[in-house]
């Protein structure tokens, strides 16, 4: 679904961020991208989405070469949930949002509405379809956002930093929104246990490189590895819990 084939990259001359980057993400896989700041994660997610221009190496999402021609497939294929909610949801209403791009990629209008109501009611959110964006909570705001790109039906959804800024009981609904969803997920987050809790793949970026790739388990089980690469053991580790019981 998402291979990079030696990519580097870097925003300045001779100051690389990623350096010969090299991994692939199978259809229907959960993955975890994890690193310490600066680590590249970000850069990441907008390479595979075209907002940066892959300078060195290839990228291709569901078979297709990241490139001017294909962006609009590209971006078709991957739903991109911001950090910042607020940078998504731009329309007045959580409705509005929704429909926007159902409607831009020719569904008509009961066609958009069909779809939109199907995935607020999947979610639980039908009380949020005619909510002002500026009226609702962030944890509301953040499963709009999530809301708003499952109406686009995306073959993989990509979350930067999923859990920022969330309460206990939103972060809560969010890892398990996560896991119900049945499709490629790829989460860029610093929060390693909400990465334990809904991945079953960590990457692991550090100076550009893999310094890991394999089981989540596994890798955030692995206290010197992570303090290697300036991270820490997830707090539930103190006592341990199985994939989907969410602490908060």
């Amino acid at each position: 679904m998402i291979e990079f084939d030696h990519v580097s990259f870097a925003y300045e001359p001779d100051t690389p961020v990623l350096r010969e980057l090299s991994f692939r993400i199978a259809p229907g896989e959960s993955v975890g991208l994890i690193g310490a700041n600066g680590a590249g994660k970000s850069t990441i997610l907008k390479l595979m989405l075209g907002l940066l221009p892959c300078l060195e190496g290839e990228i291709r999402v569901d078979g297709l070469p990241v490139n001017k021609q294909n962006l609009t497939q590209i971006r078709r294929a991957l739903g991109f949930v911001l950090q910042d909610s607020d940078s998504q949801m731009f329309m007045p209403t959580v409705f509005e949002d929704m429909m926007f791009a159902p409607r831009n990629y020719g569904l008509s209008k009961e066609e958009a509405e069909t779809r939109v109501d199907a995935v607020l009611a999947e979610l639980g959110l039908e009380a949020l379809k005619h909510r002002y964006n500026h009226k609702i909570s962030g944890g509301e705001k953040r499963m709009a956002a999530i809301a708003t790109i499952l109406a686009m039906e995306p073959k993989a959804i990509i979350m930067d930093e999923p859990s920022i800024a969330l309460d206990p009981v939103n972060r809560r609904t969010v890892i398990r929104t996560v896991n119900a969803l049945r499709m490629t997920k790829l989460l860029a987050s610093h929060d390693l246990d909400m990465i334990l809790d809904t991945c079953d793949r960590v990457l692991l970026l550090s100076g550009g490189r893999l310094a890991a790739d394999g089981p989540a388990e596994e890798i955030l089980r692995d206290q010197a590895l992570l303090e290697a690469n300036r991270m820490e053991l997830p707090f539930c580790l103190a006592g341990y819990h199985p994939r989907g019981q969410a602490k908060a």
